[in-house]
Order: C-alpha cells, then structure tokens, then sequence
C-alpha cells in the first residue's frame, strides 16, 4: 500500500461539553467569551494565540499529508476565514484544503454522530471512496509520530492508534467516556468497546497488561468501510451513529483486517474549558 495522503478532520461538532463547562471555569472573562462564541477547535491557544486546528494540521502536514478535508457544519464562516488567513501568511504551501458539511436530518436538532460525519464527506468527495484515508477529531492534538505511524504503508486495508491507558493524563472517569480495545495477540482489532462499564475495562488488557484506548483516529480502506458507515446504527441512548461502531460492525464482517497501532503517550485534547488552561501553561 502507498503511503496516505488524505485525512479527513472532524471539526463539525457541537462543543457541548465545552460550553456547559465554562459556567464553573476559572477562565478569564475573555476567554469564557470566546469559548462561548467559536468553535472549540477554533479557540486562540498558547503564547502563539494559535488555534488548536492550527497545531493539528502542522503536525498532519509534517508527517506528509497534502491533501486536507475538514467536516464542518454549514455554518462555518468562522474556519473559511481562518483558512483564507493562513493561505494569506502562506502558511501551508502546496496543501490542498477541502471543505466538507455534515448537514443535520430534518426533524433533528444536532448531527447524528461521527459515522455520519464521515460518510456524509465521502458522498461529497468521491474521491475518497477510492482512497486509503485517515480520520480524526478536530479538537485533539495528535502527535506528527502518530499521523507518520498510519500514514505508513502496511498489508491490512484498515488500522487505528491504540494508546496505552498508562499513557494517558486523564482521570479513569473520563477514560471510560472514551472506547476501549480488545486486540488478539498479533495486534489485530478483535472488538471495540465504546463507553466501557467503568467496572468491565480491566478485562480488556493486552499482553502487556495494558487497556488500550481508542482516540478516534484510524485509517482506512473508503471503499471497504463506506456500506459499514450506511449500516450504521443509531445508538439507542445517545441517538448518535458513532464510528466506533462502524468499525466494529466491519470487524465482524471482515476480521483481521483492522491492525492496532500502540502508542505510548498524551494526547492533549479541549473536551472542557479547563482543557484551555493546559494549553496556555505550554
């Protein structure tokens, strides 16, 4: 397989959990402010007063992608101008930028998940069904060493970073809101487990007595996995299709055919306004 060019960025969602949050943060006014009026991913961040969609692309583009697509909702004025910013500083030179909206079913109030997300970008950009690709959140900075490890060429069509538990900086009550993996001893994806019983993740451990994380950031084949992003279900309590499930829908139909990628590291992210305050410590 030829190395990857294409990633596909989610940066479409909600902020939610963000805004919810800013009530009881020790933000300064300012920033609750801006928080409150942009997207997360859009926030100013760091002595650089950069936003973290900056610092993800630059590492996306260190590690060799060129060709960017970034799923927003149809409201996004606010990252066609930082666009045309960064095209103005050259910030990006010979990096193609593509747009792609995840537009909200009538009689919804909000998008229907990240395996919607997805599948409504590859309808847009058909390209992309013919393709080997990478997806990720929009509003957690992976690492250029991560981005190289699955844009590397490999002899399954499908792979996902798999962060050690040990790794990761963040409290056991939100690791079990993130999905663990269960991986058979030659590191192939067996199943994943979104939002974990906080009680049942131990049993998930590897070989090296390690619970592996997944961080929504995967690879894959577009023609595979696009009919398992149609076949989808709506999950029945959070009313949303979420990509792990697809991918685990696609493990069962075609196993072995999904590896995981181990890493051992943090993986900053802006799930809460406090989030904000890490960055501006940097």
């Amino acid at each position: 397989m030829k190395p990857i060019n294409s990633i596909v960025i989610m940066a479409g969602g909600a902020s939610s959990r963000m805004k919810r949050s800013l009530e009881s943060s020790t933000l300064a006014e300012e920033k609750k402010k801006q928080a409150q009026q942009i997207h997360k991913s859009l926030i100013p961040l760091g002595s650089e007063q950069r936003p973290l969609l900056y610092f993800l692309v630059k590492n996306a583009v260190t590690a060799g992608y060129t060709q960017v697509y970034l799923i927003t909702s149809p409201e996004n004025k606010a990252f066609k101008e930082l666009l045309s910013s960064w095209e103005a500083q050259a910030a990006f030179k010979g990096i193609h930028f593509h747009f792609a909206i995840q537009y909200v079913p009538e009689g919804r109030e909000k998008p229907m998940g990240t395996a919607d997300a997805v599948q409504q970008a590859m309808e847009q950009h058909a390209e992309l069904m013919k393709t080997t690709f990478t997806v990720c959140n929009g509003d957690n900075l992976y690492s250029t060493h991560v981005f190289q490890m699955l844009r590397e060429g490999r002899s399954v069509p499908h792979a996902l970073i798999s962060y050690a538990r040990s790794g990761l900086l963040f409290s056991d009550e939100r690791i079990s809101k993130f999905a663990v993996m269960d991986i058979d001893s030659e590191g192939y994806l067996k199943n994943i487990i979104e939002k974990p019983d906080p009680n049942e993740v131990d049993q998930y451990k590897d070989s090296t007595s390690e619970i592996r994380v997944s961080m929504n950031i995967f690879s894959f084949d577009g023609a595979l996995f696009y009919p398992f992003l149609k076949r989808c279900p709506i999950h029945p309590e959070r009313n949303e299709k979420e990509l792990p499930e697809a991918l685990r829908l696609m493990n069962q139909t075609e196993p072995r055919t999904t590896i995981c990628l181990p890493v051992h590291e943090h993986l900053p992210d802006l799930t809460s306004a406090e989030d904000i305050l890490l960055f501006d410590k940097d």
